[in-house]
């Protein structure tokens, strides 16, 4: 892999606008940006790619800690999507760059590296200690064409340290937290008023007008559903001519793990 021809200060306010929504438990800030390598993946769980632009800009991507992924995997609303939860981060980052970004994919860190190319820049992002790394291909910055005027030589001494991954940071984390980490994630909520079965014969026939006949009695409390698990009920209510949920009952986790 190639040293990086890209100024890496060009990637620092990306980085600050990724630090920004990456869910936390505590604020994260950019760290020093450096040329990227194989080394930065050391101590990082999981991580998110997307392509820039259709991928004419290359790709960018986040890596996280082993933290945030068993937070979204032990979740009490069941095991959250960490592609989802990490897409805000993508989306700001691109745009701090002038970029449209894809829809995100979860990788292995060692993939997400391969697939930026063969140079890159990595800027750190924590706070008492490192949570994440956002990287970004040098085609991001889109440099003017013609001869680069000057080229960024790493300091190999410095460079294999640039970015400590969570592992070497836990001396100084602290506990590891679970649910706070996840408080900025953005998720789908669904309200359920009953469910029934049709044959595909049924389905078919539907037509304007037709009536179904719920598995819930009227006046019955509809259901409040995350991520397709049931944490709460309520009654329907009409908010401004648009729909609501009143919430009347929120269901304990003995009751939620009965019904999974």
């Amino acid at each position: 892999m190639s040293p990086t021809t890209a100024d890496p200060q060009l990637a620092l306010p990306a980085a600050q606008a990724a630090a920004a929504v990456l869910p936390s438990a505590d604020p994260l800030s950019a760290g020093t940006a450096q040329p990227g390598t194989p080394h930065v993946v050391a101590g990082f769980a999981g991580a998110v790619a997307a392509a820039l632009d259709g991928g004419a800009r290359g790709q960018i991507a986040v890596l996280v800690g082993q933290e945030l992924v068993s937070a979204l995997s032990e979740s009490p609303l069941g095991q959250l999507d960490l592609a989802a939860a990490v897409q805000p981060a993508l989306d700001a980052a691109g745009s701090a760059l002038g970029c449209r970004v894809e829809a995100g994919r979860q990788l292995d860190p060692h993939a997400a590296v391969a697939l930026l190319g063969e140079s890159f820049v990595v800027v750190p992002l924590g706070g008492v200690a490192v949570a994440a790394a956002l990287l970004v291909a040098d085609a991001a910055f889109a440099p003017a064409p013609g001869p680069v005027s000057a080229v960024f030589t790493p300091d190999p001494t410095v460079l294999p340290a640039a970015v400590p991954g969570p592992a070497a940071a836990t001396a100084t984390a602290g506990p590891v937290r679970g649910i706070e980490l996840l408080h900025g994630v953005v998720m789908d909520v669904t309200v359920e008023l009953g469910r029934t079965r049709m044959s595909v014969r049924d389905l078919l026939a539907l037509t304007p007008g037709t009536v179904l006949e719920l598995d819930r009695a009227a006046g019955s409390p509809a259901d409040l559903l995350v991520n397709g698990r049931l944490i709460a009920r309520g009654e329907v209510v009409v908010v401004d001519e648009d729909f609501g949920l009143r919430v009347t009952e929120i269901v304990d986790a003995g009751s939620v793990a009965a019904t999974a």
